[in-house]
């Protein structure tokens, strides 16, 4: 879908220089209006230039439409990916098991529980979603694949099941405080070794 592009994709007015500070402007616009409560489909173009003191031209020439804009604004809450180190299968999964559910933005506590029913509403929101969580299951599913191709975990591991059982329990923990006697801290190891325990060689 064109419309999920970055907004390094689209394009843009030959020989305008691009400015980061209006940049930063409307992605700032852009999430301050979600964590006041606005919904996706509510939010306008219109509302966000207005927030970003910028006409609604200069978002165009920086984005393809709101979609892609909310796709590059939402990213800015979790900040960039840990990236593994390459040195061993266990640390690197602790270490992305320990990025789910975690922001580095304070207004992602309002915005990331809003967006779970209009994810489940809408095929285009749902896709929106995928984009932005993709490149982190990315990277969990190559350190898995490594693992396999090591000899470390079992050559007949099904890595997407994987996936989903080292990241749905910290999701739920650290979106809905399923368990409050779960020490967070610990619980990313916790989850990886229970996990490998049944995913390795015997």
């Amino acid at each position: 879908m064109s419309d999920m592009s970055t907004h390094a994709d689209a394009p843009r007015s030959p020989g305008r220089p691009r400015s980061v500070r209006a940049d930063e402007a409307i992605v700032q616009a852009t999430l301050d209006l979600l964590a006041e409560g606005s919904t996706i489909e509510a939010l306008s173009i219109e509302a966000i230039a207005a927030r970003a003191g910028v006409g609604k031209a200069t978002i165009y020439r920086r984005w393809s439409g709101k979609d892609a804009l909310l796709l590059d604004a939402l990213r800015t809450l979790k900040g960039t990916p840990p990236q593994p180190s390459g040195h061993s299968i266990r640390d690197d999964l602790v270490l992305l098991v320990g990025a789910i559910g975690h922001n580095i933005d304070p207004r992602a506590a309002k915005i990331m529980p809003c967006l779970v029913p209009e994810v489940n509403r809408s095929p285009v929101h749902y896709q929106l979603y995928q984009s932005m969580v993709e490149p982190r299951r990315k990277l969990m599913r190559q350190v898995l694949q490594r693992g396999m191709r090591s000899g470390e975990l079992r050559p007949d591991v099904d890595i997407e099941l994987a996936m989903a059982l080292l990241s749905g329990p910290m999701l739920m923990q650290r979106m809905l405080r399923w368990q409050p006697d779960l020490d967070d801290r610990l619980l990313p190891e916790r989850i990886v070794d229970a996990v490998l325990d049944g995913l390795r060689v015997r």
